[in-house]
């Protein structure tokens, strides 16, 4: 079997958006994945189905795999015929040992590419905003590893030579010696009023920024509880985090919103969440999967042509229906001279991307604002299918029968309540780690409190924020006792995050 190349990709410091697009190809090629601690999760989901992954986290003194073995399995799967990725928190050779497994898979006869990363020595002071260098300021910057032995014979770091010039100082994994680091600096020179910064999980959502001075940032390190991963800069840069706070001053930064969306559709929402500096905490209440019985959906597809319309609720009835069409050995051809109504912008985008064309979006999102839109004239004698949920609002068939048309409501798909326990959210919201809890239809709230036991949900939300996308959800809430704080005047993810951001600006909590 012919060995594979080996890439040996920078994931970048945290923010899954900062990995490099050749970094992400890559990973979508690879057979195999051998990923670290400091590198998000997340960019797992670029790796092809099927894809082996395999986690040698090292957490600084805690190792989990040993820097041999990494090599040894890395060579393994390369010589079996994969395509492997080593993906390396920040970039593979800054403090990041990849000269070393480079050196291994060379002596192995093997080949490798190298597919640098945004390093946390970079990218951490500048989500604190701090630049590293500045026109006025500094025109020199240096890195050095914070895990310098004070106690080898000969150490690598030139403390004397780091006091001339006086550019900025950049540490990594220098948290265990923030200690020696002073020290070393006070005695080469550096004043004790020299600013230095410490920024613990550069680039996400839960990001901590300490600023001191030489003389005192110890004692200010500890009084915060601050511990690893940390970077840490030295310089007069550090003063331009005054006026450069550009992260840490996001309207939802650092909240932790309990998204109880659907798994598969819970994406869009937290990025649309961390994009405004939120912690996103994915506790799906809701899934979908297919009807009880697809004959009354498939007795309508296959006489799609005798419809006048074709109303669509959801982004999931579009996705059910179409599949089932296409299962059926129909395609969009069928719809010709049918008429497809889309209750709100990102049902529409969803059939638009079918290359089908819509002809009804109301300004409202919701069934009213479909009566409303279609008027009386357009529904008496018309022949109306609607595919949606098995369990849903009744007042389309309702009205569209009263107004003299007549409809077919076909299952297209069910919701149900995940297996997954509760255990976890209510944890979070005993403990305080909840600040917002969202809801983004009916079936989420029920679900939701189906989780916990008889009046203990609206107990536990007495202190936490709840947002609900629009107001038929918004009154399913309140009619289980749970008071909602938040609703968009839009009835969509993106203006519930907006609103949820309005409020903090406003309220400045």
């Amino acid at each position: 079997m012919t060995a594979k190349t080996i890439y040996l990709v920078g994931a970048g410091p945290g923010d899954a958006g900062l990995i490099t697009v050749k970094g992400a190809e890559a990973l979508k090629e690879a057979d195999c994945v051998v990923y670290d601690f400091l590198a998000n999760a997340r960019l797992l989901d670029y790796a092809k189905k099927g894809a082996k992954t395999i986690y040698v986290g090292k957490k600084g003194s805690s190792k989990t795999v040993e820097q041999e073995e990494i090599n040894r399995l890395i060579i393994k799967n390369a010589k079996a015929g994969k395509t492997v990725v080593r993906l390396k928190g920040g970039d593979p050779f800054i403090f990041g040992r990849g000269g070393e497994e480079a050196e291994a898979i060379v002596a192995a006869g093997l080949t490798f590419e190298v597919i640098p990363g945004v390093t946390s020595a970079v990218a951490a002071p500048a989500y604190a905003g701090i630049p590293l260098t500045h026109r006025d300021i500094a025109s020199s910057v240096t890195f050095i590893t914070g895990q310098e032995n004070p106690l080898k014979e000969r150490p690598n770091v030139a403390w004397d030579r780091l006091s001339t010039g006086r550019g900025t100082l950049v540490f990594l994994m220098g948290w265990k010696n923030l200690s020696m680091i002073t020290e070393k600096l006070l005695a080469n020179g550096w004043p004790p009023q020299t600013p230095v910064a410490l920024v613990r999980w550069g680039t996400l959502t839960k990001q901590v920024s300490l600023t001191g001075r030489l003389d005192d940032i110890v004692k200010k390190a500890e009084a915060k509880g601050i511990r690893p991963p940390v970077v840490t800069i030295v310089g007069d840069v550090v003063r331009m985090r005054e006026t450069l706070n550009w992260f840490e001053t996001k309207p939802l930064f650092g909240k932790h919103i309990l998204v109880t969306r659907a798994e598969a559709q819970a994406g869009e929402f937290a990025r649309l969440l961390e994009k405004n500096g939120a912690e996103p905490v994915s506790f799906p209440t809701i899934k979908t999967v297919p009807p009880l019985d697809w004959k009354p959906l498939d007795r309508a597809i296959k006489k799609l042509s005798s419809y006048d319309w074709a109303i669509f609720t959801s982004v999931n009835g579009v996705k059910y229906f179409f599949e089932r069409l296409y299962k059926l050995g129909y395609d969009i051809r069928e719809l010709k001279g049918v008429n497809i109504a889309a209750i709100g912008p990102k049902t529409e985008e969803a059939i638009k991307k079918l290359g089908i064309k819509v002809s009804l979006t109301p300004k409202e999102y919701k069934a009213e604002g479909v009566l409303a839109a279609l008027g009386k004239k357009n529904i008496k004698g018309k022949r109306f299918l609607l595919a949606r949920a098995m369990d849903a609002r009744e007042i389309l068939p309702v009205e569209i029968k009263r107004l003299g048309g007549t409809i077919d409501v076909c299952p297209a798909y069910k919701t149900v309540r995940p297996t997954k326990e509760a255990a976890e959210a209510r944890k979070l919201l005993i403990e305080g780690g909840v600040d917002i809890v969202t809801f983004t239809s009916s079936s989420t709230v029920t679900n939701f409190m189906k989780m916990f036991k008889k009046g203990e949900a609206p107990a536990m939300l007495k202190n936490v924020k709840v947002a609900c996308i629009g107001p038929i959800t918004a009154k399913t809430a309140e009619d289980a006792g749970i008071k909602v704080d938040i609703m968009p005047k839009e009835y969509t993810v993106a203006a519930l995050t907006e609103t949820m951001a309005w409020y903090y600006r406003k309220n400045c909590v």
